[in-house]
């Protein structure tokens, strides 16, 4: 799987399945009309895409499709980050870090998170 080349919906069908484990069809275009509207006819499409790219697969339960990821999410997020930083940072994840610092709402709880993982790497 190009794990890092998922549609923003197929990462929301991705992001259902990590949370719950296994859901059908119809439970995944539940929960993501939950905040956005999309039809089931196309969470359905994509669910099979998915399934070509090896992200999910299925178990039949009678007459019902029960889908599961294949990809963890932890692996995914990974390979995601790195090709973010090498396709678009030439490589350097400072260059990401001062980029999300100067361009992006921060608040200093985070802001005091990133010190303490940053104070935790240097003890190393």
């Amino acid at each position: 799987m190009s794990s890092t080349r998922l549609g923003r919906v197929q990462l929301l069908i991705m992001q259902v399945l990590w949370d719950r484990g296994k859901a059908t069809a119809r439970e995944i275009t539940d929960a993501i009309n939950a905040t956005e509207a999309i039809a089931h006819s196309t969470v359905q499409t994509l669910l099979r895409g998915l399934e070509e790219k090896g992200s999910i697969s299925h178990q039949e339960e009678g007459r019902t499709f029960v889908f599961y990821p294949l990809v963890e999410e932890r692996k995914f997020k990974q390979s995601a980050t790195r090709d973010l930083v090498e396709r678009v940072f030439g490589g350097s994840v400072g260059n990401l870090v001062a980029h999300l610092l100067q361009n992006e709402k921060v608040s200093r709880k985070e802001i005091d998170e990133i010190r303490d993982l940053i104070n935790r790497r240097e003890q190393k």
